[in-house]
């Protein structure tokens, strides 16, 4: 570079500089300035010999980066700096030790949970890639400042990458809408929610991404007109009161359009709510409240609302901070539009997330009064990161569960309010209140009524939960749950149980073999595992627990397993084969049963050829109509289209595994009726043997006692035990399965 294209570069750098303090959302110090200045002077010197693929001197990326984070999320000056230093460590001869000797712990911190973030092996594979998710989500923990310099970092990683080859672009992209949008939706950050998606689609759906761009462009000036219609509608009403308020036109988002044009199969000319409508009105603390419900009164006196639209977020502001009334009208045109009323401190919350709540606490405006309402948010978030038992896939899809679910308000009993995600069930209400509580559910109340532990809530349901010291999940209740929290500690229950199960199966298993002459050892259970097909020594145990692995198989392992032949090839010929995961510490499932409806019943299906499921993806059954029922991914191309168009032709569907299944059997019993008969029979199939019934249906005609029974057993060896036990009470003739 010549001389004076250097010269060039340091006015800009200086001018930048300057930038970045005037724009800062926060009122900085003479100290803040001090801190600020001395992490620019070191980043300037650590990166004075490096260039971006550009070609531009990378000092201007982290600069970029600390400039977002000082006026779009308005965060403070240790932000700022750590912002500024953020790639010093992973790319220079600094170490952390120097950072922490000048900026102290807290910058030193911040930046090495970023370095860290950024040394995560950068891999294609899903699992290899969701487990560094999963390392970047646990930094949380440490600072929450490393996840909001690292969204700062993405943004401007993804406003820069026209150099990059278009494999890295769409990479990236994939990645910024997968983990970086829904973080930036969580935190309350929504502006760079919106801009990280829609950069993400400019990349990963370049074509559709400048179509929406330009009919956007194309639709504007109508948009304008109409929103000065609209204002000219309220205007001399808003005036008559003395308010204080801006009408601004707020476009949707491309992303969101996109997102609504898949969702409803639309075209664009068919989506009506292309835009909002923002009051923005000035007001104290004291006024804030009544102010909006005037201005509310005010639409609705010109405009009919949609009273089922109506989105009360000053009453109960979202869990990320937000604040504002939504309200739908029937506008000019007959068209419907969104209003949304906010105060000036509203508008900045929802821009800012929290960097705002912090500007407008009241009394100190120290470090520890934004941690405190950042601990808020952690703490909200901290069931996801609990659980560090589920596969890494797992744990980022519970994580993301939390991220964009939109929420619903729900009472107590005692008049308290909820906040639940959307379709939120009692379960989740329940372990919402307490682990203790949802662990021990027995049913649910909702608004006095019984109702069923799938139950969808709504917003305003009063919910009680019914408990019981008997009541523990089963495997339904993963079917019943949809919050992270109540998920994890439903597997966490489940999990434990069969291990308990798989120890009483290693016992029953060292018994059976013994009377065969067989010792059970490390090599018995390793060939055990491969001959039975299964993964691990647990899985084995587990199976002989709940008796799918009976008397009779383990009698035919022993006699293959004594042939002379078989003997001799394996240990003169080949080694024995080793199972790969045999001691490892968990029960797997074999997926390899796929079944329909809540009856959980198998039907006849072929797997469809645009999507190709595998056992234990998600699924569901479409009935055609003359190919039977073909089974799609949940997430197949055709899925939008099918569920939106025929959803009287879809079956839920899902794979099981068949070696742990519970199966439904009818019996009939029939005697002589003796007085307490029908508590004897209940009290053998339910306190007894633990057996589910699902329905019964008891008659006498004089004299003779006749019953039907539908059960729920975990297989043929159960279900016989239980009819050689029902048989033995006393006025029991015959039972006989039907």
């Amino acid at each position: 570079m010549t001389p004076v294209d250097i010269e060039k570069e340091n006015k800009e750098l200086a001018r930048q500089y300057k930038e970045l303090l005037r724009i800062s959302y926060r009122t900085l110090s003479d100290d803040d300035k001090k801190l600020i200045r001395q992490a620019f002077d070191v980043a300037v010197d650590a990166h004075k010999d490096q260039r971006r693929k550009s070609g531009e001197a990378y000092i201007f990326h982290p600069l970029a980066v600390a400039r977002i984070v000082a006026s779009e999320i308005g965060m403070d000056a240790t932000s700022i700096a750590a912002a500024l230093l953020h790639d010093v460590v992973e790319d220079t001869i600094y170490t952390l030790e120097d950072l922490e000797e000048r900026f102290g712990p807290t910058v030193a911190r911040i930046v090495d949970g970023l370095t860290k973030i950024s040394n995560l092996k950068k891999h294609r594979d899903v699992s290899l890639q969701a487990e560094n998710f999963r390392k970047m989500l646990l930094t949380i923990n440490d600072d929450v400042r490393v996840i909001i310099i690292k969204i700062a970092d993405r943004l401007h990683n993804m406003q820069t990458m026209d150099s990059m080859r278009p494999d890295k672009q769409i990479k990236i992209a994939s990645e910024t809408l997968y983990i970086y949008a829904p973080l930036a939706h969580r935190i309350g950050l929504y502006n760079i929610k919106t801009e990280l998606e829609d950069l993400g689609l400019k990349y990963t759906e370049p074509e559709v991404f400048k179509d929406i761009s330009r009919k956007m462009k194309e639709t504007k000036e109508q948009q304008d007109q109409y929103i000065e219609e609209f204002t000219q509608a309220v205007q001399n009403s808003l005036d008559k009161e003395i308010l204080d308020y801006e009408i601004k036109g707020r476009p949707k988002s491309i992303y969101s359009i996109r997102r609504k044009m898949l969702k409803q199969n639309i075209p664009f000319d068919e989506v009506y709510d292309k835009f909002a409508i923002r009051i923005i009105y000035k007001a104290t603390p004291e006024s804030e409240k009544f102010l909006a419900w005037k201005i509310y009164s005010i639409v609705t006196d010109h405009f009919r609302p949609n009273p089922t639209r109506l989105r009360d977020w000053i009453s109960s502001p979202k869990s990320t901070g937000y604040e504002a009334l939504h309200i739908t009208v029937m506008g000019l045109k007959g068209r419907w539009v969104e209003v949304q009323i906010r105060s000036e401190r509203m508008n900045e919350i929802a821009e800012k997330g929290y960097a705002a709540h912090y500007k407008y606490k009241q009394g100190s405006s120290n470090e520890n009064e934004e941690d405190k309402t950042l601990d808020e948010w952690l703490n909200r978030l901290q069931d996801a990161l609990e659980n560090n038992e589920t596969n890494a896939v797992e744990f980022v899809e519970q994580f993301k569960l939390n991220l964009y679910n939109k929420e619903i308000f729900v009472f107590t009993p005692q008049g308290d309010l909820k906040s639940l995600p959307k379709a939120a069930t009692p379960l989740d209400f329940a372990f919402s209140i307490h682990t203790e509580i949802g662990m021990h559910t027995r049913g649910a109340r909702v608004n006095g009524k019984l109702v069923p532990l799938s139950h969808e809530l709504k917003s305003g349901d009063q919910v009680e939960i019914i408990t019981s010291e008997h009541a523990k999940p089963n495997n339904n209740w993963l079917d019943y749950a949809t919050t992270a929290r109540a998920r994890s500690k439903i597997k966490s229950s489940l999990k434990d149980e069969k291990k308990t199960i798989a120890e009483d199966g290693k016992v029953i298993l060292t018994r059976k073999l013994r009377s065969q002459k067989i010792t059970l050892d490390e090599n018995i259970i390793n060939e055990m595992v491969i001959y039975f097909k299964l993964k691990t020594s647990l899985d084995l145990f587990y199976r002989v627990g709940i008796g799918t692995i009976d008397n009779k198989m383990i009698k035919e392992y022993a006699a293959s397993r004594s042939s002379a032949i078989v003997s001799f090839f394996k240990n003169k010929i080949r080694k024995a084969p080793v199972a790969e995961h045999v001691d490892k510490d968990e029960i797997t499932d074999k997926y390899d049963l796929l079944v329909f409806g809540r009856d959980e019943q198998k039907l006849d299906y072929t797997l469809a050829a645009c999507c190709n499921p595998i056992p234990g993806d998600k699924v569901f059954g479409f009935t055609t109509v003359s190919d039977g029922i073909k089974v799609h991914k949940q997430n197949c191309p055709n899925s939008i289209s099918l569920q939106s168009n025929y959803a009287y032709r879809i079956i839920p569907a899902k794979w099981i595994d068949s070696s742990a299944q519970e199966f439904r059997a009818d019996l009939e019993l029939t005697g002589i009726d003796t007085l307490g008969l029908v508590n004897h029979v209940t009290r053998e199939i339910s306190e007894h043997m633990h057996v589910n019934m699902r329905g019964l249906n008891f008659t006498t005609n004089d004299g003779v006692f006749k019953g039907n029974i539908t059960v729920i057993v975990q297989n043929k060896k159960h279900l016989h035990r239980l009819i050689e036990n029902l048989k033995k009470i006393n006025g029991i003739d015959k039972v006989i399965r039907l």
